[in-house]
């Protein structure tokens, strides 16, 4: 199987990121895998499709994350045809590209969607991953499982559903991931909502959220594949992120910390509520940020922590994703274009 991982930048990649562990063990199954930047494609003049990809050493058996990305971001880079791939991963985080290169998530998912009209196998499906660029998206997942939400750049309304709220709320940009930009705001105890909502405001919309108590908490990444919990050997792919002592955010970017948790009905219940919507949508794989029972963010675009649940319960969830995919690559073969990209990506 011919399979391309789409990154933000192939130089800035590490190994603890869940990328970097997809992509090693496609290698070590025998597959032709390779890592592509965002700004890496190119549209040829007879209409292919091709990139300047980054491999390891073919058929070498890599045991060490470390040793693997090291080969990688060594290699000679070559240009490539990518009509001819199985499957290409969009594994590319909005929030690392910058207001002014904001264009690069676009031209990703632009050659994400052309290379799925040529008949790759393209995941997360490019269209839906398009729309959910911002955080509008997540209105789109029934009322039940999310806390009470508004979005408006208008100070005043703003206050008056915290008021709302009883007076505390979080408080983010609609786009943007990894933590960045997330406020936890009393008005009881008067913080600068001006400023904070000045300062959010400049980059779009605000977006004022109800703080839930279990937050103190911390939230738990869960991995959802085909819209079904990922589980391998009786283990959920899910953990604890605890934030430090005086941070709001238990993004592990944002300092946060990983335990290990145990997967309750209410979650599972709540990963069956949202499962229409990610089926509908064609997201393969995806990261559902859940505090209590309620649903905070669904991370569509690069979720992180394969590397963490492996550690706390060793157990190897990289190798079902690519078991999967090597699955999809089969069924594409016999279905042909009779599947769309969206049907064959969460089949």
């Amino acid at each position: 199987m011919k399979i391309a991982f789409v990154v933000n930048d192939v130089a800035t990649e590490k190994p603890v990121y869940t990328t970097t562990r997809l992509a090693m063990t496609a290698s070590r199954r025998g597959h032709d895998a390779c890592l592509i930047g965002l700004r890496d494609f190119a549209y040829e003049p007879d209409g292919s499709l091709s990139a300047v990809v980054a491999a390891g050493v073919p058929g070498k058996a890599y045991r060490s994350l470390e040793r693997y990305l090291e080969d990688v971001q060594a290699a000679t880079r070559e240009r490539r045809a990518l009509d001819d791939f199985d499957v290409v991963m969009l594994r590319a985080d909005p929030a690392a590209e910058a207001a002014d290169t904001s264009w690069a998530n676009t031209a990703g998912l632009a050659f994400g969607r052309l290379l799925a009209e040529g008949g790759v196998l393209v995941v997360n499906e490019p269209r839906s991953l398009a729309e959910a660029l911002s955080k509008a998206y997540f209105q789109h997942f029934p009322e039940v499982v999310r806390p009470r939400t508004m979005i408006s750049r208008d100070e005043d309304r703003v206050r008056e559903f915290i008021e709302e709220l009883g007076g505390r709320a979080v408080l983010k940009p609609l786009q943007g991931s990894g933590g960045s930009g997330v406020f936890l705001v009393n008005l009881k105890e008067e913080p600068n909502i001006t400023q904070i909502v000045e300062a959010i405001a400049r980059d779009g919309y605000v977006v004022a959220q109800e703080y839930l108590p279990a937050a103190v908490d911390g939230d738990v990444r869960m991995f959802v594949m085909n819209g079904r919990a990922l589980e391998v050997d009786g283990a959920y792919a899910a953990f604890r992120r605890r934030p430090g002592e005086t941070d709001v955010r238990s993004n592990m970017s944002a300092g946060g910390s990983a335990e290990p948790v145990k997967v309750t009905d209410g979650m599972l219940e709540l990963v069956e509520a949202v499962r229409p919507k990610l089926l509908a949508d064609g997201m393969f794989l995806v990261g559902l940020d859940i505090v209590g029972d309620k649903l905070m963010e669904v991370n569509v675009f690069s979720p992180g922590g394969l590397g963490s649940c492996a550690a706390l319960y060793g157990v190897d969830f990289a190798t079902a994703v690519i078991e999967d995919l090597e699955r999809k690559a089969a069924a594409r073969e016999h279905y042909g274009s009779e599947l769309s990209n969206a049907q064959l990506a969460t089949m």
